[in-house]
């Protein structure tokens, strides 16, 4: 079963279950194993950190025969989306559940992710209604360094001095798309989007901070891009606050190359060189 959703993440301590802690998929699926009256565990396509929000997440969790309330002769029942609506708080919403293809899985199946950061730099900071999803950046930015530094970015690369390490773990990505916009109708703000086929662990907050001391004139315009030859993780980036970013959509091939997908994403990547 597919689920599509959205949350601020502002009170919570990020996507993944943790003891003690409220998270995203432990709220979720507390509601869902109550509907169902059994355990109901959450795959999710991309974890995200405590803070960070998403306008457009997938999860998937493999039913089982006690679920049967959640699912009615092979179809989601009317009202699902209706009755997740009033059970869960109003920090998460579930906009649509549905049965999901075979080889469906919701991590390892998508093809890239898009997220999107929010900053301004207006001396007044954001607006009250959007503080909790920009950054107040104190220095204005030099939009078209931004944009050329951005650039220089793009591929695929072992972006190891961007990221977190995780233990077994690639930095390799193929960062696809990395843009800034000015805001259409914010004076003063300006949104960084990327895509990218996965991101690794603080990977979208590095890349924006390094982005912004070029954007602010504290770095030249080719000092992000000269990391890429880095083997391990660079102190001189600074990962900008959680609260800025937005997982906005995930990709998925076509449904009958969903288990093929899954099979390629799971092999480790390395770069020739």
């Amino acid at each position: 079963m597919r689920l599509d959703l959205a949350y601020d993440g502002t009170d919570f301590a990020g996507w993944a279950r943790q003891p003690g802690l409220r998270t995203v998929q432990g709220v979720l699926e507390e509601t869902l194993a109550t509907l169902a009256r059994a355990p109901v565990a959450l795959t999710v396509a991309g974890r995200t950190d405590a803070g960070v929000h998403a306008d457009a997440q997938v999860a998937h969790t493999d039913l089982v025969p006690g679920h049967a309330v959640l699912t009615a002769g092979g179809v989601v029942p009317d009202g699902l989306v209706g009755r997740l609506a009033r059970m869960l708080p109003p920090d998460v919403r579930v906009h649509a559940v549905r049965v999901a293809p075979p080889g469906f899985d919701a991590r390892f199946s998508a093809v890239r992710r898009h997220y999107a950061y929010r900053v301004c730099t207006a001396p007044s900071g954001p607006e009250p209604l959007r503080a909790r999803d920009t950054l107040r950046w104190p220095r204005p930015l030099d939009v078209t360094a931004l944009r050329d530094a951005s650039d220089r970015l793009l591929g695929e690369h072992d972006f190891a001095a961007f990221c977190r390490p995780r233990a077994g773990a690639t930095t390799i990505r193929e960062l696809q798309h990395l843009s800034w916009h000015p805001s259409a109708d914010e004076h003063d703000v300006f949104e960084a989007r990327l895509s990218a086929d996965a991101f690794c662990h603080s990977m979208v907050r590095s890349l924006v901070g390094a982005l912004l001391a070029v954007g602010e004139g504290r770095r030249p315009v080719d000092w992000p891009a000269s990391l890429l030859t880095a083997t391990r993780r660079s102190s001189a980036v600074h990962v900008v606050a959680a609260h800025g970013l937005r997982l906005v959509g995930v990709d998925y091939p076509a449904d009958a190359d969903l288990a093929d997908r899954a099979t390629v994403t799971r092999a480790v990547r390395t770069l020739d060189r």
